[in-house]
């Protein structure tokens, strides 16, 4: 059994990065085999609309496009486990995630009223989102629903309702005196890290036990 996780987040050891060891410990706790890949580590671009994926002569589920992302593509298709992970930059996941999934979902995707996925299976996925802000304002905000659109396409490729865990009111910096940052008390920020975080961890870790339990 292989799941693996993507992080979305430039940082390789921040608050994303950091959820998403956890959920893959918990998946390994359950005997999986794992793997974290970071996204900011390769060259890629997003779909550039060569529609070789829909050609009737072609081959449907495959990205025609050649660079980073194509062995973490392959590697999606025989994964039976995936946990994404991303912050939420201005209300969205980040660039490079969404480059992702425009690759992998719409490599997947067939303009065809019957076949609504050529994804080989289906399989168990989770989603986990970090941001700077509180529940209460992420709530006004509509985050949830702009997510929602990028949910219901990874459900409906993957033929499994996803796993979610938000992770609010993360801590953004080591030492909150040498950034402009006054909207922000690094004292609650502080007792955040301090108390809640530890709690996204072990729901993280939880999620990955649930993901390898159902694989």
């Amino acid at each position: 059994m292989k799941i693996i996780a993507i992080n979305g987040s430039p940082r390789r050891n921040w608050n994303t990065a950091t959820l998403l060891n956890k959920a893959l410990e918990g998946a390994e706790s359950q005997g999986a085999e794992t793997e974290l890949i970071n996204l900011y580590d390769l060259e890629y671009k997003g779909c550039i609309s060569c529609f070789e994926c829909k050609r009737k002569d072609g081959v449907h589920g495959k990205c025609a496009m050649k660079d980073d992302l194509t062995p973490v593509l392959e590697k999606l298709e025989t994964a039976d486990a995936i946990i994404l992970g991303s912050p939420i930059y201005y209300m969205n996941i980040t660039s490079s995630m969404l480059a992702l999934l425009e690759r992998f979902l719409f490599s997947h995707s067939i303009y065809s009223a019957e076949i609504p996925t050529v994804y080989p299976r289906k399989i168990q996925a989770g989603f986990i989102y970090t941001m700077n802000i509180n529940e209460k304002l992420s709530d006004e905000s509509g985050i949830k629903g702009v997510l929602r659109t990028h949910q219901k396409h990874i459900e409906r490729m993957l033929g499994r309702q996803l796993e979610l865990l938000y992770c609010y009111d993360t801590y953004q910096f080591t030492d909150y005196d040498k950034y402009e940052s006054s909207i922000f008390s690094k004292e609650a920020k502080a007792k955040q890290k301090t108390e809640q975080f530890p709690i996204d961890c072990k729901e993280a870790f939880e999620m990955g036990v649930r993901l390898a339990e159902n694989a």
